[in-house]
């Protein structure tokens, strides 16, 4: 029912219609784009070179791009990154060939898109809670990561049917016209923005925001710095699910691709009936339930690699989903109600630890899978339960207490109201 009040919103409603069609989009491409590679190459080395040189632009705009990425945070620019995200994606189709020489085109139109969604993200993720009144920003978090989740389960469904009609690499044609309409919309409300300063607004959403450094921000507030590296750690360990599912279903019980789906099913469910759950839950006492979620989760992964009927393991898996969007919503709800430059800068900081620890796992994890599929979910598991329980009492008995994060003025009070 709170999504519902959010949606009646007009500039809510935009965003959320906008960003579900963009992210849906960028499922398409990124099943599209590893279809392509390994189509026109037969090599799963090469599908593993371009899932690295999508995240590398993340890390290095995170970690030595604070300025240029500040440069991007308010809605007009967003619009135009979106608008040469759009330009990228659908000139891939005309550009691309099943050769070494359209092989080396789409990786850089992989890199340049990884670019533009590296200053695209945090910015959008920055952006929005000015859209809301400060104790609403727990809600708006919760109703974008629904997005996301509909979009994760929606996004493989509709690639069967879509396939009917359109090959594989003019999926990222589609994916460039979820960019435009985005990038319209996002025009659309920067033009509001500016309507609403105009009127009077003290400070109006979609501000260019300063760049700070991360380092100052973080040692104000260590416990936000534990989130954050906790969440690193579980990125890292999440390749384990991500490659040794199917490993794990064949080789412990004989199983399929058929079976395969099912589980990935279970886990969309559970996130799906997770999400209102993380949403609707008080700000305080956010680390702990931060930390306890995975810990549950970390539990579940451990209990995969050990059980020894296929339904328990259905069952673990709609609990790792259950228990998702307490990670996401929680910890990006509470760094939303963050002064704007603090909390740009540790979105960014954020986007750029679970890149670097998602790319990692993915570059190293693979072994331990081929090793034992069993042993890699057992020590993925460990290790992530492990680690939100260690943060959980470091921030507990050696952490001064954050301290007391500024009441938020009403920047969006013009534009939320309507």
């Amino acid at each position: 029912m709170n999504y519902l009040l959010l949606l009646r919103r007009r500039p809510v409603l935009v965003l959320w219609l906008a960003q579900s069609l963009s992210v849906l989009g960028d499922r398409l491409y990124a099943l599209a784009v590893m279809w392509v590679v390994y189509a026109s190459t037969g090599s799963a080395s090469l599908m593993g070179l371009v899932a690295v040189a999508e995240s590398v632009p993340y890390i290095v705009l995170g970690s030595v791009g604070r300025r240029l990425v500040a440069r991007f945070s308010s809605f007009a620019s967003l619009a135009w990154v979106d608008g040469a995200r759009a330009v990228v994606a659908v000139a891939l189709p005309f550009l691309w060939s099943p050769d070494a020489h359209g092989f080396a085109l789409l990786l850089v139109g992989v890199l340049l898109l990884g670019t533009l969604g590296a200053l695209f993200d945090p910015n959008l993720g920055a952006l929005v809670p000015d859209l809301v009144e400060p104790e609403k920003v727990q809600e708006i978090t919760g109703l974008l990561d629904l997005t996301g989740r509909i979009a994760r389960i929606a996004g493989p469904a509709s690639v069967g049917l879509l396939l009917l009609v359109f090959s594989q690499v003019q999926l990222f044609a589609l994916n460039g016209v979820t960019f435009a309409v985005s990038a319209v919309a996002l025009g659309w409300l920067a033009r509001r923005c500016a309507m609403a300063a105009g009127a009077g607004t003290a400070e109006r959403p979609g501000k260019t925001r300063s760049s700070v450094r991360a380092w100052p921000v973080l040692r104000a507030h260590p416990r936000v710095g534990l989130a954050i590296g906790l969440h690193g750690v579980a990125l890292f360990c999440s390749a384990v699910t991500a490659v040794g599912m199917p490993a794990l279903l064949a080789t412990r019980y004989g199983a399929g691709a058929a079976v395969y789906g099912l589980v990935t099913a279970a886990v969309g469910v559970g996130a799906l009936l997770g999400n209102p759950l993380a949403s609707n839950r008080r700000t305080g006492g956010w680390l702990p339930v931060y930390c306890g979620a995975w810990m549950v989760q970390g539990a579940a992964t451990a209990c995969m690699g050990l059980v020894l009927q296929l339904p328990a393991l259905m069952l673990l898996a709609l609990v790792t989903g259950l228990v998702t969007p307490a990670t996401s919503v929680t910890l990006r709800a509470h760094i939303g109600a963050f002064a704007p430059a603090d909390r740009l800068r540790l979105m960014s900081v954020d986007q750029t630890v679970i890149r670097a620890g998602g790319t990692a796992g993915m570059l190293l994890l693979p072994f331990l899978v081929d090793a034992s599929p069993r042993g890699a979910f057992v020590a993925g598991g460990l290790l992530v339960a492990g680690s939100a329980l260690a943060a959980l009492l470091v921030s507990s008995r050696l952490l001064r207490p954050d301290a007391a994060l500024p009441i938020l003025a009403m920047h969006g009070s013009a534009v939320a109201a309507e």
